[in-house]
């Protein structure tokens, strides 16, 4: 015989008369609700005796309508709850005011939970019956629970600004209560000192498009404006990947630029040594002997090494076909010098040329130096079929993008996060209310 799991059914609530004003309050949380707030005058009453006392009359100049309506119920966790008790709690920072609103959840058998929201974040919270052990996180103030470690974000006095609804506990619209906020994306352990009396909870962020679903709420959910406490990043888990990846890449990269590099003839074709005398009177240009490129159109690098000592040269030089007339024309500078400071440039250079044809070549070649330099000597060198490894350093270059974005990115966001807690820099101002 087989049985069917059933859920247990949601418990009626019961409906009393406000003494204010005669309005229907209704208790959905039974024996445990001690205040109720009327929905029409938003007089705190007494609960717990039978004559339903007025505690506090509203004095405030405009009410808050909660987004998500007393009476709505909504699964969450794979329980059915009941929105029973709402309130806006406000922070006072720099003479600037911020609110966010908490709302109270029960089920008759799983008791109580809590959805706070701020600027579209919502989180949703339990009181937890154990306490945090208190540790540190480099130089901040740390709790851990549960194996997991929770980095102090901020503390402030929360004040009570608004109530509406059922509460087990003596609600006032002015109460106070002093709150730590300790976070560890996407979690957020909180501490509520009031009257010499702690309580912890445990809160998880939640996206408000679920809740707005769980509840069967009417339009979408308030877009979220700015990056919140245990906001979890986008970018949790990707950055370090990203390098992974671009490690690899650069190890194929080198492999590829390896096979590419002993693949290349790299012959010398070419060298003598020359001396220059700046000054003389003679014609200070020459050319050299002919001599051979073969194979297919591939590179020349043409070679200068030089015996410089706290001097310049310069060279302009033209690589020509001699049967062809064909030239190509570059120059480079070569200069050393050096004192006590150290060292500056250095006594060799050299060009490449891509993609020159087979054939016979000589090369043109004009020195110029300093009138008063001592005579310098220098070697030129052509090699064919040099490898060439620019392309592979763009390469090198092009793959460090994604994975210094996803950092910045990361690091950016972080940054925005902090923005809002103690630890903030003095120039910002900003200082966003917590979930409690």
């Amino acid at each position: 015989m087989s049985s069917t799991l059933v859920s247990p059914p949601m418990v009626k609530a019961r409906s009393l008369a406000c003494p204010n004003c005669g309005a229907p309050v209704e208790l959905r949380g039974f024996a445990h609700t001690l205040n109720a707030v009327c929905p029409n005058c938003l007089s705190v009453l007494d609960a717990s005796s039978p004559e339903f006392q007025v505690l506090q009359t509203f004095q405030g100049k405009q009410r808050v309508q909660p987004k998500i309506p007393l009476g709505s119920r909504g699964q969450l966790a794979g329980t059915t709850f009941e929105v029973i008790g709402f309130q806006q709690r406000e922070v006072v920072s720099d003479e600037d005011v911020f609110c966010w609103d908490e709302y109270l959840l029960f089920n008759p058998y799983r008791g109580f939970r809590y959805l706070t929201e701020y600027q579209g974040h919502w989180t949703f919270v339990r009181v937890l019956s154990a306490l945090p052990e208190p540790t540190r996180s480099g130089s901040k103030a740390a709790v851990r629970a549960a194996g997991r470690t929770y980095v102090h974000f901020d503390s402030m006095t929360a004040k009570t600004s608004f109530v509406v609804g059922e509460f087990p506990w003596q609600v006032r619209v002015g109460d106070a209560a002093e709150c730590q906020d300790f976070i560890s994306p996407p979690y957020m352990l909180s501490s509520e000192a009031t009257d010499g009396e702690v309580t912890w909870s445990l809160a998880e962020y939640t996206d408000g498009s679920k809740l707005w679903q769980a509840f069967k709420l009417p339009g979408s959910a308030p877009a979220a404006y700015g990056v919140f406490a245990n906001q979890p990043s986008p970018y949790t888990g990707k950055v370090g990947p990203a390098w992974r990846t671009w490690l690899w890449l650069n190890v194929a990269l080198f492999a590829i630029m390896m096979l590419f590099s002993v693949s290349r003839a790299n012959r010398q074709v070419f060298a003598e040594n020359y001396t220059y005398y700046s000054g003389h009177s003679t014609e200070a240009a020459f050319v050299t002997p002919t001599f051979e490129l073969t194979g297919r159109d591939s590179s020349v690098e043409v070679g200068i090494h030089t015996d410089l000592d706290n001097n310049w040269i310069y060279f302009s030089f033209a690589l020509i076909n001699e049967d062809s007339g064909q030239a190509y024309d570059f120059g480079r500078e070569v200069s050393y010098y050096h004192d006590s400071d150290g060292t500056e440039g250095g006594r060799n250079n050299s060009v490449v040329i891509p993609a020159v044809p087979a054939g016979k070549y000589y090369l043109r070649v004009e020195p110029e130096t300093s009138p008063s330099a001592a005579a310098v000597g220098y070697q030129l060198a052509v090699r064919r079929d040099v490898p060439t490894y620019t392309l592979f350093w763009i390469a090198a270059a092009l793959l460090l993008i994604p994975p210094i974005l996803k950092s910045v990115r990361s690091a950016g966001f972080e940054t925005r996060r902090w923005r809002e807690s103690d630890y903030a820099p003095a120039a910002s101002s900003d200082s966003g209310g917590g979930d409690d």
